[in-house]
């Protein structure tokens, strides 16, 4: 024997019921034994309950929606039978209608809806949806017979949520399938008591009806059939990469219910488990999935943890106070003053100190709550012993649950660690001794956020998400986003990782969907949906967002910009940026940045800061971090120069050199923005201030290449002429550096402290000789690399670089998250 139950969604609608008789004939077919439980019409039960509460109140319209009610009942008749099988299925729909017409009636004139009345108001929701079905069912040439479970179920007269007489319940189940044959249309639901007035079971109250059958008929199965695969890790709709869980424990399907998953409801299906009955949670719409299976014992899996489960809104109440410490039964009184008033307690966390005990419970009764508690220790509270009753509303719990919690160590690190990592701060938290649950208290705003990032921690087989906003898609940023495109599929399959493009914005327009922006298609749609912006305005959508995982990707070089770093990283944010305004600003800017980012547990990463994509500020920072020393840093930080100088011979005018690099797009538009210095001796200045000198720019000293008649050219063209007429200067300089077999080389020199910029002549014994074309080089002096210096080398500047510098500090982010 088989119990199947089908939910409202199930039921709902011509095509709906359509598969699920199709679900009831393919059981025929395999010869199974069935019984079947019916829900009412997906959102029938809550509209009779409106119309009850009209009819109470005198509203007339009460019964323009009970028409709309019945139609919907007919129009599904009429869809899914044919002509001459209508009129029966017509003629019982239209009696029970007439019924509930008189009840309805006979409620608006006496202003009166009692517990019991709006039970038997309910009840006409699985009365139509079965009635309907067990006709469409025999209209099939199908065996079925509609079972009024009212006649079966018995309970005491606690109307709402009504306490079943098992006893004489299964007494009289067993009996009734002794004598009837068929498929049993079952009203689920619904019951009476012993007088034979209508009850219900509360919430879960049909999965109850076919808890109650199936244990009572010992089947070998009792099947739930929703409108979704099963069981899930989490809420889909906060959590997209959220899957079914296959197999799962009787306990674990009742921890994941408690904190607000709703697929099924355990408790009701306590009779079943009861029994070691197993129940399957199967799709209408998908059929063929195997759904999940909920037993006594669930199939080991890769996973510590077997969902994650939510309730959004909690109020958090705090009975706290000197006086409690050591004071037996504050706990017995403080639960049981709640628990006379019917206010039901969600998560209980108490210190150690036993100086507080905090609970939650529904938001809606924290002001009751509090009144009742302040009544209860009235005299602690009036001596000062307990202090004021604290209510911190807009909060909500998160739990993680799972019997592989018991195998596992570093559970609760895990957890922690990707809530912290996310700025999600922890209220309260709570463990059960059976180590299946961890519960923890946050922020309502956070909820979203934080279910997302636990589940990428826990769930690392599965794809883990990095969602990035990008300011500035000229040639760094657009080439970044062709890297993400041409990179994505094998990130997804060798790194189980979705770079999520969740913003691009310009100066002009921003573009923002958390679903993901198309990398191959960010033009267009920045043009068609982009809306106008400014930094400020794309800064709060990028805060209010509050997606777990998040980088925001500045590939400007934009100035204005970098006061916002602040404010990203205080909203634990994650900040890579190529613009190096934010670490050659001033120096209490830069720590300001640095601190921000270790007291959120985000990054601030700029490896492009310095050389492009070269490894050159991690390799400094690993140096330090390992405890080497620093003697000397001298490095070519301009392409630019660098070009120029490795160009330039005794053959050649240097202003023609000048020219040549400005025409291959080396150069500024004004060339002496590059040989000026002033570029490099940021880069110095990052680099110094990363070995832990606290310069500021002013500091850093710049020997100028350039004589003044070139300096203080008033144009451009003027600049080359003066450029041309120098040309024996720079002719001279090179003609020194020959004779004694060396080469010139614009040098940034970090040493004793101090900072500097100067032309000089290196030979070939120097570690800056062997520099050619447009390459960067850098050479690091320290004590462990004293005789032969750690040197980096390689091209320092290019679109195609920095975006690859830019997504390799990404890359390093995702895997510091994980």
């Amino acid at each position: 024997m088989k119990v199947l139950k089908f939910g409202g969604t199930s039921c709902g609608t011509v095509e709906s019921i359509l598969q699920l008789i199709s679900i009831l004939e393919d059981n025929i077919q395999k010869g199974e034994e069935i019984a079947t439980v019916y829900s009412a019409m997906g959102g029938v039960t809550n509209r009779l309950i409106e119309i009850g509460r009209m009819a109470a109140q005198g509203d007339v319209s009460y019964f323009e929606h009970l028409k709309s009610v019945e139609e919907r009942h007919f129009s599904a008749a009429r869809g899914l039978l044919d002509v001459k099988s209508q009129s029966s299925a017509i003629a019982q729909i239209r009696g029970l209608f007439n019924e509930l017409e008189d009840l309805l009636r006979g409620v608006s004139l006496l202003r009166e809806l009692s517990n019991r009345t709006m039970d038997f108001v309910m009840s006409f929701g699985e009365r139509l949806s079965t009635t309907l079905i067990t006709e469409v069912l025999k209209g099939r040439g199908i065996e079925a017979q509609f079972c009024d479970a009212r006649h079966l179920v018995k309970t005491n007269d606690h109307f709402g949520m009504a306490d079943v007489d098992f006893e004489t319940t299964n007494r009289n189940i067993k009996s009734y399938f002794a004598q009837n044959s068929g498929i049993q249309c079952i009203t689920g639901f619904i019951a009476s008591t012993p007088e034979g007035i209508t009850t219900t079971l509360g919430r879960g109250g049909s999965d109850f009806t076919g808890s109650i059958f199936g244990a009572a008929l010992g089947a070998k199965v009792i099947e739930i059939w929703t409108d979704v695969d099963g069981m899930m890790t989490a809420d889909p709709r906060k959590v997209p990469n959220a899957f079914t869980i296959p197999t799962i424990t009787y306990a674990e399907a009742m921890e994941l219910s408690h904190f607000g998953a709703k697929v099924i409801y355990p408790p009701s299906l306590q009779p079943a488990f009861a029994q070691n009955i197993p129940v399957k949670v199967l799709n209408t719409f998908n059929a063929a999935f195997s759904g999940t299976f909920v037993s006594a014992k669930a199939d080991a899996t890769d996973y510590s943890i077997t969902g994650i489960s939510s309730i959004d809104d909690i109020a958090l109440i705090n009975v706290q106070g000197s006086g409690m410490i050591g004071v037996a039964g504050i706990s017995g009184r403080l639960f049981s003053a709640l628990s006379k008033n019917k206010i039901s307690v969600i998560l209980i966390s108490q210190a150690s100190s036993e100086h507080s005990i905090c609970c939650a419970i529904d938001p809606k009764q924290a002001e009751k709550a509090k009144i009742v508690i302040e009544e209860a220790f009235s005299f602690e509270i009036q001596y000062g012993h307990i202090d004021r009753i604290l209510i911190e509303k807009n909060l909500s719990i998160i739990a993680i649950v799972g019997e592989g919690m018991r195998r596992n160590t570093g559970i609760s690190g895990k957890l922690f660690s990707a809530l912290g990592k996310n700025g999600v701060n922890v209220v309260a938290t709570a463990q059960g001794s059976s180590e299946i649950n961890i519960s923890v208290v946050i922020s309502k705003n956070d909820l979203s956020k934080a279910l997302n990032a636990i589940h990428g921690t826990f769930f690392q087989f599965e794809t883990r998400t990095l969602n990035v906003f990008l300011i500035g898609v000229g040639l760094i940023g657009g080439t970044l986003i062709e890297q993400l495109a041409a990179q994505s599929e094998y990130l997804r399959k060798e790194k189980l990782l979705k770079i999520n493009l969740v913003g691009v914005a310009n100066t002009r327009k921003m573009l923002l969907d958390p679903s993901g922006i198309d990398p191959l298609r960010w033009k267009d749609e920045l043009a068609e949906r982009g809306v106008t912006t400014s930094v400020p305005a794309y800064v709060e959508r990028v805060r209010d967002f509050n997606l777990p995982n998040s980088v925001f990707a500045d590939c400007t070089s934009d100035k204005d910009l970098v006061p916002f770093y602040e404010r990203l990283l205080n909203g634990s944010i994650s900040v890579v940026t190529p613009n190096k305004h934010a670490n050659s600003g001033k120096y209490s800017d830069y720590l300001k940045l640095q601190n921000a980012a270790l007291r959120k547990g985000v990054k601030f990463l700029y490896e492009t800061n310095v050389g492009a994509g070269l490894p050159i500020i991690n390799t400094l920072q690993g140096l330090m971090a390992s405890g080497d020393k620093i003697l000397k840093i001298e490095a070519v930080l301009s392409g630019t120069l660098s070009y120029i100088f490795n160009t330039y011979g005794a053959d050649m005018n240097f202003a023609d050199v000048v020219r040549q690099a400005k025409a291959k797009g080396y150069t500024e538009p004004d060339p002496r923005d590059d040989l000026s210095g002033v570029d490099i001796a940021r880069k110095a200045l990052i680099l110094a201030r990363e070995i832990g000198l606290p310069l500021e720019f002013k500091e850093v000293k710049i020997k100028n290449i350039l004589p003044d008649n070139c300096l203080k050219a008033k144009s451009i063209s003027d600049f080359f002429m003066e450029l041309d007429q120098s040309d024996a200067y720079f002719a001279d300089l090179l003609a020194t550096a020959q004779k004694r077999g060396e080469v010139l080389r614009f040098v940034a020199v970090i040493e004793n402290g101090q900072a500097s910029i100067a032309l000089k002549t290196v030979g070939k014994d120097h570690p800056l000789y062997t520099l050619s074309g447009a390459d960067n080089i850098i050479s690091f002096t320290t004590e462990r690399y004293r005789d032969r210096p750690l040197v980096v080398k390689g091209p320092g500047a290019g679109a195609e670089v920095t975006a690859s510098g830019v997504f390799a500090d990404m890359m390093s982010i995702s895997s510091y998250l994980a």
